[in-house]
């Protein structure tokens, strides 16, 4: 690995630090860094006006083949972007070598990249939290090892391979182990944004997928109802497995009574088809400790009552 392309293409830094931390990092390893002056980008509560931002997506089009470009963080913006991408300009260069990671706000692209070209992005580490991170007394954390070893094997040999020890609740019925499928997903709320557009892969395209979620900041009953609108949108029962990451920084309050994510998810639990289980405790979302996954490639889930293996090569 020896450069990566930045890109800012959702909200601004929430401070000065944290990509100037991640890029000093990703220096200390090595890696030259290019487009650096895109963290510097703010316009209202973006990383740059509308046309800014476009403009540097659309240009990852007209990169170099073998570039690794890593978005700075998510936040709110791609969405209304979507209806002028380049949809086939970026997905030629990814077929010739570009690789592109995110997540977060940065779902709506990969998403809308995938509905409309097939082509596989990484939904994994950016740039502020995950290089740049701070601690309270506003000292740089060093990125998490876990993070980092699977980035380098997803960028450098394009293999996912991740166990997971913990025992599964909501199994229900299903009855086969082994699941061969395409892996897609990506934040709940901003995927649940993209129903009923053209910008959300098709039932054809992800009929028995493995569906990875995660999301921040969003109380269980706003987890449960995203996961309702999906449901009832056709798009879980469509899955052959449902895949779960961090549901982080929310709180729970006293009129929750003991509602709480457990409880929301035996609500879709109910709901669902037995035949499709719903695992938990994927190391991925707004977190330290998270893989790097290719949204769009074909992947093998085999789970038990104790846990399981995802693996992909793309």
């Amino acid at each position: 690995m020896k450069s990566i392309h930045l890109i800012a293409p959702s909200g601004a830094s929430l401070d000065d630090k944290s990509p100037l931390a991640g890029i000093d990092w990703l220096k200390s390893q090595g890696i030259a860094i290019q487009n650096a002056e895109c963290v510097q980008r703010v316009h209202e509560r973006f990383a740059g006006s509308d046309e800014a931002r476009l403009s540097e997506l659309n240009y990852l089009g007209r990169l170099k083949s073998k570039t690794i470009v890593m978005a700075m963080r998510g936040g709110y913006g791609i969405h209304r972007l979507l209806p002028d991408i380049d949809w086939a300009g970026i997905a030629q260069s990814i077929s010739n070598g570009l690789q592109v990671c995110g997540h977060s706000d940065f779902t709506a692209f990969q998403l809308g990249l995938l509905a409309k070209t097939g082509a596989i992005t990484l939904s994994g580490p950016m740039l502020n939290y995950d290089f740049g991170r701070a601690d309270e007394s506003g000292r740089t954390i060093p990125p998490d090892e876990f993070m980092w070893r699977h980035f380098q094997t997803a960028i450098q040999e394009q293999t996912l391979d991740c166990s997971v020890s913990a025992p599964q609740s909501y199994l229900a019925k299903a009855s086969c182990n082994k699941i061969t499928g395409i892996l897609w997903g990506g934040n709940l709320t901003v995927l649940a944004g993209l129903v009923g557009t053209p910008y959300l892969p098709s039932v054809h395209q992800t009929k028995n997928g493995i569906f990875f979620l995660e999301d921040v900041n969003e109380h269980p009953y706003r987890i449960e109802r995203m996961l309702m609108q999906l449901l009832d949108a056709g798009v879980l029962e469509n899955q052959a497995a449902i895949v779960l990451g961090g549901f982080s920084a929310y709180r729970l309050y006293d009129h929750d009574k003991g509602y709480s994510l457990d409880r929301a998810i035996e609500a879709i639990r109910k709901r669902l088809p037995e035949s499709i289980p719903i695992l938990t405790d994927l190391p991925f979302g707004h977190q330290a400790n998270k893989l790097t996954l290719p949204v769009g490639a074909q992947a093998t889930l085999d789970y038990s009552a104790s846990g399981f293996t995802l693996k992909a090569n793309w």
